[in-house]
């Protein structure tokens, strides 16, 4: 077999891979938006491509006096986006000083981190579970919010840290010389380069709270706190036992400020900032 042939070989099982994982990606996304667009509540009636579509449901949802979506919808953004940005913060702070300081008990704690991210955290549900009853904050957004926090550092900050151990020490010895303090080396020198590794925490932190479903359902109690996962499983589980095609609208609209957010990140996700870090 020549090396031309073996490459193009080569190149079209990549390509009927990318093809296999598209359709596999593409037709669920396909069937729930032409099942939000037939008419009617059933599933079984419901067609991919529908003959009389309509956008009767996606207004049953912002419209309809008995649907409660806008205030999921709010619940989801506040979680999801206090989520997102407090772990960034928090994450940064731990990282970088896992990375660039030696301290006493400095291995033990990455060993910890290490530890905890081998564990999930539905094991500790009875536990968190009490733990917000003692403190006051069961069936509320702020303890839905520290549960998804504190649960995410590890991971967090064992990706950032490396990502960070990847910068030149140099540009943090520069700027000290140049009188910049720890804070201001932190915030100007280090974050900037960052920013590709931040994205992507701030994307995957943003994203958790949107579609998890187990630990709402275990937290929160009330219907004015649901997020959007949880409120709509309502639709096809509670009162609207029959509403598969409201569920598929409501599905499709979370979509939207997941694009959003990436959109707005992508231009960080592409590029490696640290390349040139110590030129020019």
């Amino acid at each position: 077999m020549s090396p031309k042939l073996k490459s193009n070989l080569e190149l079209l099982g990549i390509y009927a891979i990318f093809a296999f994982m598209s359709v596999i990606i593409i037709y669920p996304i396909i069937w729930a938006l032409g099942m939000s667009l037939n008419p009617g509540n059933s599933l079984y009636s419901a067609t991919i491509i529908p003959e009389n579509w309509s956008f009767e449901h996606y207004k049953w949802l912002f419209t309809d006096p008995n649907s409660n979506y806008l205030l999921w919808y709010k619940n989801s953004m506040i979680v999801s986006g206090s989520t997102a940005v407090l772990s960034v913060i928090m994450t940064s702070f731990v990282a970088y000083s896992f990375s660039r300081y030696n301290f006493v008990g400095r291995k033990s704690g990455l060993y910890t981190f290490l530890i905890l991210q081998m564990f999930p955290v539905m094991m500790a549900m009875v536990a968190l579970y009490i733990f917000l009853h003692l403190i006051g904050l069961l069936d509320s957004l702020t303890g839905l919010i520290l549960i998804y926090i504190g649960s995410q550092i590890p991971f967090n900050a064992w990706l950032v840290k490396g990502y960070l151990d990847t910068i030149p020490r140099g540009l943090d010895e520069a700027a000290r010389i140049d009188g910049a303090g720890h804070f201001t080396v932190f915030i100007k020198i280090i974050m900037p380069l960052a920013k590709p590794i931040l994205a992507v925490v701030a994307l995957f932190n943003f994203m958790t709270p949107l579609f998890d479903f187990i630990l709402p359902s275990i937290v929160l109690r009330s219907p004015e706190n649901f997020t959007i996962a949880l409120g709509l499983f309502n639709f096809i589980n509670d009162q609207f036992s029959n509403n598969f095609t409201r569920f598929a609208a409501g599905a499709i609209l979370i979509a939207i400020p997941v694009a959003i957010i990436y959109l707005f990140l992508q231009r960080f996700l592409i590029s490696g900032l640290t390349a040139g870090g110590t030129k020019g």
